[in-house]
């Protein structure tokens, strides 16, 4: 998603000397930082196991109604006549039922229907997981701006102090001047060893993500300020027919179709039948006895499944649009962010830290000849390093509006890697 960054060393040293020195480790990209994640994390694992378990219900749904081999004896051990089984009649039947409607189908199309709403839904999981990856790789390259810029701080807070003890020396400024440089210069390192505790953090929270309990890496590429050209809003727009977030709802909509049609296969009932042979032990003699049942009623009590079915297959439609709307809202807020803020890193680097630097290098210049006073040169040197901060923090919003509006938009998040343009 960020400019990696590549550097090509061309080397003029003998081999000898190049051997004996060790090449720094090569920085974590997002890329391998997401593959990471793939190969171990458990909520991308887990939609195989859901789709083992809706193919084994698929299997199930495809049997038809078993045959039931039954044994019946009667008139046996009884009195007078039934004693022991002199009398007995025994009866060897088979049972089974005969569905009608088109219920074996319907039970079919529920299960397909369930396996095939998986996939949307396995989608949606893989990219809020990828957000993830991506929002905390962000969180790394701002603790490391963060620390870039209190290191150009604590620089020109260095050489303050080293002009002021100058100028103390030379009895031309006061100690309290030097003891504000020095207060200056405290605070810089202050900020130097929060952005060093964030990005420890920052790291540890990265590394997490792949089980792991220490991290193996020292420094990941990408650069917050690199900021690739949007598409137009409407062709973004146009994306969200096909985000997975819409094609969940639409595979939910299919599952209660198949549901409504599963209810209302229940109108006809079904037919238990039976079929088997007599033996009767007083005479010998042998029959054959048939039978059949079916229940009465059931188009009435069929009913207020199909009626609730039909009611849950009209909300699809209506949860559909409402995801839509939501959808739109939140991508016209992430676009309008993002390009807000791109803006403004662009006017930070072009028009308002030139100018501040300038400034500071010649109020430094002023000071040491005597015409300003410390505190107009210490104000600028502020006011430097909050525009930096300023332009870091416009570039962090901007990066995470990027990563929502790839997220919504089911783009993959390092799509824009390789597709960056300059501010």
């Amino acid at each position: 998603m960020w400019k990696r960054l590549a550097a090509l060393a061309a080397l003029a040293i003998a081999p000898c000397v190049a051997a004996q020195v060790p090449l720094p480790p090569a920085p974590l990209t997002l890329d391998e930082a997401i593959d990471r994640v793939a190969r171990v994390h458990p909520d991308l694992r887990l939609p195989a196991l859901q789709r083992a378990a809706a193919q084994a219900r698929l299997e199930e749904a495809a049997f038809k109604p078993s045959l039931v081999f039954g044994v019946e004896i009667e008139n046996a051990l009884g009195t007078g006549g039934n004693r022991g089984f002199d009398a007995a009649e025994t009866t060897v039947s088979l049972a089974g039922v005969l569905e009608r409607g088109g219920k074996l189908d319907a039970r079919r199309a529920l299960a397909q229907a369930n396996i095939d709403a998986l996939a949307p839904q396995r989608e949606v999981v893989r990219l809020d997981l990828m957000a993830e990856v991506a929002r905390r790789y962000l969180a790394i390259t701002a603790a490391t701006a963060q620390r870039r810029i209190a290191v150009d701080d604590i620089g020109q807070r260095t050489r303050a102090v080293g002009a002021a003890r100058q100028r103390l020396q030379a009895g031309a400024s006061p100690a309290a001047t030097l003891m504000t440089a020095q207060a200056a210069l405290a605070q810089a390192e202050l900020d130097r060893d929060r952005a060093d505790q964030a990005l420890r953090a920052a790291r540890l929270s990265l590394a997490a993500l792949w089980n792991a309990r220490s991290v193996d890496f020292d420094t990941v590429s990408g650069d917050p300020l690199q900021l690739p050209m949007l598409q137009d809003f409407d062709q973004l727009a146009g994306l969200l027919e096909r985000t997975p977030e819409l094609a969940v709802i639409a595979g939910e909509e299919r599952v209660r179709e198949a549901q409504l049609q599963l209810a209302s296969s229940r109108q006809r009932s079904d037919v238990s039948w039976q079929f088997g042979v007599r033996d009767m032990r007083d005479n010998g003699d042998t029959a054959l006895v048939a039978g059949f049942s079916v229940p009465l009623g059931s188009m009435r009590r069929a009913g207020p499944e199909i009626r609730a079915a039909q009611a849950e297959l009209a909300m699809s439609a209506v949860e559909r649009q409402g995801r839509a709307l939501r959808l739109h809202a939140t991508l016209a807020e992430a676009h309008g962010r993002y390009e807000t803020a791109r803006v403004e890193v662009q006017r930070m680097d072009t028009d308002v830290l030139p100018q501040l630097l300038r400034a500071e290098n010649a109020a430094g210049s002023a000071w040491r000849a005597g015409a300003i006073s410390y505190m107009e040169w210490a104000q600028l040197q502020a006011m430097r390093m909050d525009a930096l901060r300023r332009q870091l923090d416009a570039a962090l919003s901007a990066q995470s509006a990027l990563i929502e509006i790839q997220r919504l938009s089911g783009q993959p998040l390092v799509a824009s890697a390789n597709q960056e343009t300059s501010p």
